[in-house]
């Protein structure tokens, strides 16, 4: 685990101060690898290139330093991240004769490299991004994992090509501050974040999930490509649920093993909800001694869930660690968490997960977590959204449905004990939509269109940004979970998890964000993930047998943080401060 940046830049500076700008980019992202760091600089007639890698060393701490090579040292390797299966390839690649110098995974993705050119990255189960340099054919390629978790940033411009695993370093060496993208900012006030390929600034790109882009050294051509997903899942059409059932445990089990590789300390966040409870369950059942669990609680009852996380400490019999939350806490650490970002983030479960990966980060290095449990078996309240959407539609005819969505509103409005439901009401009916677009809505919890063109007073609506996903007709679970993965996946919850464990120097791991996990139960019928209103139905009864009886049906919170009470206490005053009329002029 690590963080990487490059430069590939034609004849303009010398040697010194290309080395001089890599080492800046790999400054600004110390946090993501305190343990090691290494730099490989290449000069060749037309073109000059730098990689640089920031290491958290996790496996083969020894002799798993980067940059690796091959063994005429024409290819080079810089890689953020962790391949599950490497051992499996490993073992694979030796036995056709490969020799390896080390026992890294870092040196598997280049030795498949070497044999198999760029169809190797489709080979590789695990969350990364890397940029490999191919002095034989004088190109580069870069590249990023299925689900997006970690990220890769770039700039091409005039034929310079720049790379990072955040923001930051790409800044630290840009001569002028880039214009700020308006399409990106229209995408923040409806989303509350931007997902790839935008990033807050024009001209620099996020690289999508599951792509890579290919660099002629020479002609500076760039091309972007997806990894041909080749993973099987079976047949599935025909499978019942009882079969489904005893799958879905053993890929589930199968996925926290392969994940728990590691020659330093590992436990798990355990919010006692259904995923982080199987998660640390499936760890607990794997290794030998007792593993460490986290929680976190709040002063606040309604937000706190550490009865039920001690409660899967006590069936798992592990060694649990709890830490209180109290505002002062945020308060102390809320200008660190946010600029890390460094771009408009709004999801405020950031704080929590900052504060409980910074606690977690004082006593192991690896911690899994349950992320990705609602995206693979259907969790989300919006997904009974897009249910109500077809039943709505189907009943109420267009030509109503302004009358009816007018009558909602007054009611709701008159009534005072339907506070805490009405902004869920509105965003229904305002997520409504007769041409198969509302999923796009669903996913638009701020502003609305119309009232962004009001509070920026500019056009910046030109452009719709759903036309960038270029999907139509999204009309049932399979299709919702989709798009929730190229789109919500990449653009929060993987953001929030990358950037607050990686300030805190803390490697997550996320076995439900599986490859084959995912095409496994996007073959199941809609059916076997929500039966009725209840959610996570086949994950949950493939696990309840280890829990108490209807303990994975309660409610859950997650790592939830009242946000509300603390801007009206310890933060109103320096949030009213971003309102002030002195400021903003």
């Amino acid at each position: 685990m690590c963080g990487i940046n490059g430069i590939l830049q034609r004849r303009v500076k010398s040697k010194e101060e290309l080395k001089l700008s890599i080492e800046k980019m790999n400054d600004a992202i110390i946090h993501r690898g305190p343990d090691d760091h290494g730099v490989f600089l290449k000069e060749k007639d037309t073109y000059c290139v730098a990689m640089a890698m920031r290491r958290l060393s996790i496996i083969d701490l020894s002799a798993g330093g980067q940059p690796i090579f091959s063994d005429d040292g024409a290819v080079c390797i810089v890689f953020n991240g962790e391949i599950y299966n490497f051992k499996e390839l490993r073992a694979s690649l030796i036995s056709e004769n490969t020799v390896f110098n080390t026992h890294s995974d870092t040196e598997v993705i280049l030795r498949l490299y070497e044999k198999y050119g760029t169809e190797s990255f489709r080979l590789l189960d695990g969350m990364y991004s890397f940029s490999i340099y191919d002095g034989r054919l004088d190109k580069l390629f870069v590249a990023r994992d299925f689900f997006g978790e970690k990220p890769l940033y770039y700039l091409y411009d005039e034929g310079n090509f720049i790379w990072a695993s955040e923001l930051k370093s790409i800044l630290r060496v840009l001569k002028r501050s880039p214009e700020i993208s308006t399409e990106a900012i229209s995408q923040f006030f409806q989303l509350t974040y931007i997902p790839a390929p935008n990033t807050i600034y024009e001209g620099i790109k996020k690289l999508e999930p599951f792509h890579y882009l290919e660099i002629d050294c020479n002609s500076h051509a760039l091309s972007n490509s997806e990894i041909a997903d080749t993973s099987s899942s079976g047949d599935s059409n025909k499978i019942t649920f009882d079969e489904a059932k005893k799958k879905t445990h053993d890929l589930v089990l199968d996925s926290i093993a392969s994940r728990a590789v590691s020659d330093v300390p590992i436990g798990t966040f355990l919010s006692g909800g259904v995923d982080s409870s199987i998660v640390s369950l499936g760890l607990a059942q794997h290794v030998k001694s007792p593993i460490d669990t986290f929680s976190i609680g709040f002063d606040k009852k309604t937000f706190d869930e550490t009865d039920k996380s001690r409660t899967v400490a006590k069936i798992i019999a592990s060694n649990h660690h709890e830490f209180n939350i109290t505002e002062g806490d945020i308060e102390k650490n809320i200008s660190s968490i946010l600029t890390n970002f460094d771009e408009p983030f709004a999801d405020s479960s950031s704080l929590p997960s900052y504060l409980v990966a910074q606690l977690t980060s004082g006593h192991v290095k690896v911690a899994l977590t349950g992320d990705g449990g609602d995206e693979v078996f259907g969790g989300y309240n919006k997904y009974y959204t897009g249910r109500l959407n077809n039943l709505y539609t189907a009943s109420v005819p267009e030509s109503l449905h302004q009358i009816v969505k007018s009558t909602v509103n007054v009611f709701t409005s008159a009534k005072s004990d339907m506070r805490g439901y009405r902004l869920k009401i509105k965003r229904l009916m305002e997520a409504i939509d007769y041409d198969k677009d509302f999923y796009f809505n669903i996913l638009s919890l701020g502003f609305t269109k119309e009232e962004i063109n009001l509070l920026l007073k500019s056009p910046y609506i030109d452009k719709n940004w759903i036309d960038l996903y270029k999907w139509k007709g999204a009309s049932n679970l399979k299709d919702f979970r989709e798009i929730d993965r190229i789109i919500s996946l990449e653009g929060d919850l993987l953001v929030k998890v990358d950037r607050t464990s990686m300030l805190n120097s803390l490697e997550c791991r996320a076995p439900f964000l599986n490859q084959n996990l995912w095409n496994f139960s996007k073959t199941l019928p809609d059916n076997f993930h929500i039966k009725g209103w209840n959610k996570k139905y086949l994950l949950k009864e493939s696990f309840k047998k280890y829990f108490p009886r209807d303990f994975l049906d309660k409610s859950k919170k997650g790592f939830g943080v009242p946000v509300g009470d603390w801007m009206r206490s310890s933060l109103k005053e320096e949030l009213l401060s971003y309102i002030d009329i002195s400021f903003l002029e």
